[in-house]
């Protein structure tokens, strides 16, 4: 193998960043989120589950979204790039279903949930997230820059 065709193959094999710049940033709320939103769901189903089963079983999945995309960002490369980027728009769809849900029929979630109110609980961190990850995703990939 030619010293060419070795450094392709090691240009391959390591994936191009998506934690630095903004991409730390994104990183660390994503990886306080899901801290928050694991650690209360495990609390609330450990304690009270049937109180509010729908709203605490929300709440465990959108810290499993928050753990994926902290995971794939950490992870990088092109295919972790697409597949966060596929996670978040999973994510924003999640926060303004349950968002509009919780306002339109309030009494189907007797506790509120992360993604609640547009996530009003989280200072509307879990609606503005996924927004800026997506365009720092999609600028990136445009750019053709390692992100």
């Amino acid at each position: 193998m030619t010293s060419g065709e070795a450094e392709v193959a090691v240009t391959e094999e390591k994936p191009t960043r998506l934690i630095s710049g903004p991409g730390m940033l994104l990183v660390w709320l994503y990886g306080v989120m899901v801290v928050g939103a694991v650690s209360r769901s495990v609390y609330q189903i450990a304690t009270e589950f049937d109180r509010a089963p729908l709203a605490y079983s929300l709440s465990a999945v959108a810290g499993l979204v928050y753990g994926f995309i902290t995971y794939s960002l950490v992870r990088g490369g092109e295919r972790a790039r697409k597949a966060a980027l596929v996670c978040c728009g999973v994510e924003l769809a999640g926060v303004l279903t349950v968002g509009t849900w919780t306002l339109v029929e309030p009494s189907a979630f007797p506790d509120s949930t992360v993604w609640s109110d547009f996530g009003m609980g989280y200072v509307f961190i879990p609606v503005i997230l996924p927004l800026s990850a997506m365009y720092w995703l999609r600028k990136g990939a445009r750019r053709g820059d390692a992100v």
